[in-house]
């Protein structure tokens, strides 16, 4: 599939989950966008590495990133654009397999399932907290250099 279709496609997912999650009206494109951008960022770095945790993770981290940045600019929560930006990097249907598999009783091929789906989440939920954490270190260091306590 080609970049501008998963680019197309991404935004529409995180943005038809903002309308899903109530995320205001204006915001919705900024969903959206959030989105794209930790899809996009994902799919580079999967074709480039070829590790789908190692590509999950930088993707999570970008969401979380930029979802600050627009929580800060329109002073609103983050979780309102990390969520529905959150939303095209679940491994749905890697989940969906395992427990498929499950059902079936191919019990190797659904624990093969079942740990890619496992450690694709844990790679976005680090993602998340890691992106946090920088942003909240780096707040904290301009404030002290302002001279703020």
């Amino acid at each position: 599939m080609g970049w501008l279709v998963q680019a197309i496609l991404s935004f529409l997912a995180a943005a038809g989950f903002g309308i899903i999650f109530n995320a205001p009206r204006k915001m919705l494109a900024y969903c959206g966008f959030v989105g794209m951008a930790g899809w996009m960022v994902y799919s580079v770095f999967n074709v480039l590495w070829g590790d789908l945790i190692k590509a999950s993770f930088l993707g999570a981290f970008v969401v979380a990133l930029v979802a600050h940045i627009f929580a800060k600019r329109f002073r609103t929560p983050m979780i309102i654009f990390s969520v529905a930006g959150i939303i095209p990097l679940v491994p749905g249907g890697t989940a969906y397999n395992a427990m498929r598999h499950f059902v079936e009783n191919d019990h190797l091929t659904a624990i093969s399932f079942a740990t890619r789906a496992l450690m694709v989440s844990g790679a976005i939920a680090m993602g998340l907290v890691f992106a946090e954490v920088i942003i909240q270190l780096f707040f904290r260091s301009r404030m002290k250099k302002k001279g703020v306590q």
